[in-house]
């Protein structure tokens, strides 16, 4: 199998170009639409972020601090787990520059999932939507990044055990509803109230957000809580069997054990990323870095001259049939654009 070394003059070329794309307002599809609070922009801030955090160029932390401002009174038009993603960023810029602003809504918003946000039988959150749509008792992968992920960060921020032990109950929770015992990858959702996993769909972004996810989550968390090491145990299997499913070229296709559905790019970056943030904090070995690299130079070839990220499907909730996630068309996203900003910074 052929080994690849990314060269970080190329990473930082392409990462300026995708980012660049992202705040261009060039793309009129609405899923690039930066100005709402929902997660479509929360994942491209976040990856914004991740950007800032790996090239320390000021002008993105003032890009943020700016977005924070600027759409702060959209913040509470709903509560939902899609529209938490966005306050993931605050925790950060408040550690950066104290706010009062910033603290008030990192706790509002931690003290809304703690108390009041809608639960299944089982105790994980409920995933819920800003559109016009309900998915009572159904558990999606999805949550871990849109929700789980700021309230690991609140925990950190406002030193909170209690905020602590929410984030590692319901990453263990969707670990233990979500993974597949018989290859370790996940299922897109959970049915509480069926005891099923509908569709059954091994759908590869699903994965992604938890790949992604939980190596922060736990890095946040660590020093307040016990991670056990079954639930770090969970994730290696998670990880090693995505690699299983991985084509030679570093690619996952949309559902990843159906090699006749397309291959898709937003989904295998954030899991690409999400191997290395692994990797960094010591949740893996190195030796899965080279599954990154394969991902990171086919990810390279699906950037345009603009910045713009091709090969990335539309928004995905659980579909009735395995055969419907493949009729999904690709899009202008930012959570496309995100995901592969997310990937590129971390080797620039």
């Amino acid at each position: 199998m052929q080994t690849y070394a990314i060269s970080s003059e190329l990473a930082r070329a392409k990462a300026a170009s995708v980012y660049a794309f992202m705040i261009s307002g060039k793309s009129t599809d609405t899923r690039m639409n930066v100005n709402l609070w929902d997660w479509i922009p929360g994942v491209g801030v976040i990856s914004i972020l991740r950007y800032y955090e790996k090239s320390d160029r000021k002008e993105l932390y003032d890009y943020l601090s700016d977005w924070a401002v600027r759409n702060r009174e959209k913040a509470f038009s709903q509560r939902t787990v899609n529209s938490t993603a966005p306050f993931t960023l605050l925790p950060t810029l408040h550690n950066m520059n104290p706010s009062d602003d910033y603290q008030e809504d990192v706790l509002a918003t931690a003290e809304w999932l703690l108390h009041k946000a809608p639960r299944t039988r089982e105790g994980a959150l409920e995933h819920t939507v800003t559109e016009n749509a309900v998915f009572p008792e159904q558990v999606w992968a999805d949550t871990v990044y849109m929700a789980v992920l700021f309230l690991a960060q609140a925990a950190k921020m406002l030193h909170s055990k209690s905020y602590a032990e929410e984030a590692l109950k319901q990453l263990d929770l969707h670990l233990r509803l979500l993974q597949d015992d018989e290859t370790g990858v996940l299922f897109h959702g959970w049915n509480c109230g069926a005891s099923d996993h509908m569709s059954a769909a091994r759908w590869t972004r699903a994965n992604a957000w938890v790949a992604l996810g939980f190596p922060s989550i736990m890095q946040c968390i660590a020093d307040l809580v016990d991670v056990s090491s079954d639930l770090r145990e969970r994730y290696v299997r998670l990880m090693t069997g995505l690699l299983h499913f991985q084509n030679e070229n570093g690619m996952w296709h949309t559902v990843m054990d159906r090699s006749d559905f397309y291959e898709e790019t937003s989904g295998s970056a954030g899991i690409a990323a999400g191997i290395i943030q692994a990797i960094e904090c010591g949740l893996l070995d190195e030796k899965y870095r080279e599954a990154a690299n394969r991902t990171t130079a086919a990810l390279i070839g699906k950037i345009d001259e603009e910045g713009r990220v091709s090969g990335v499907s539309g928004g995905t909730p659980v579909k009735e049939t395995i055969e419907d996630y493949n009729l999904i068309p690709f899009k202008d996203t930012l959570y496309g654009q995100g995901l592969a900003l997310m990937l590129l910074a971390e080797y620039v």
